[in-house]
């Protein structure tokens, strides 16, 4: 590998913001919050979604929306009729 052209790697902790799930692992991302274990000092890294929540991975369905976006928009807006163009009366 060449040097100086790839970028360091830390220790990193990702916390799940869901279920608090952590997954130790190494990453070029920092963070201010620093963890000590180990005498080994962690970035902890907030994530959105992991492995531990998605539900791919757990198998479990989230809410997922009944109504369809066209429904849902001819709900809201179906009464609203577009301007159109004038007609040109034929003589």
């Amino acid at each position: 590998m060449k040097k100086d052209i790839h970028p360091d790697l830390q220790p990193a902790i990702f916390v799940d913001m869901t279920t608090g799930a952590r997954f130790i692992t190494r990453s070029t991302k920092t963070s201010e919050k620093k963890e000590t274990i180990d005498g080994v000092e962690y970035n902890v890294i907030s994530a959105g979604i992991t492995s531990d929540s998605h539900p791919f991975f757990t198998g479990q369905k989230q809410f997922v929306d009944t109504e369809g976006r066209i429904d849902k928009f001819q709900k809201r807006f179906g009464s609203v009729r577009r301007a159109g163009k004038p007609k040109l009366s034929q003589s």
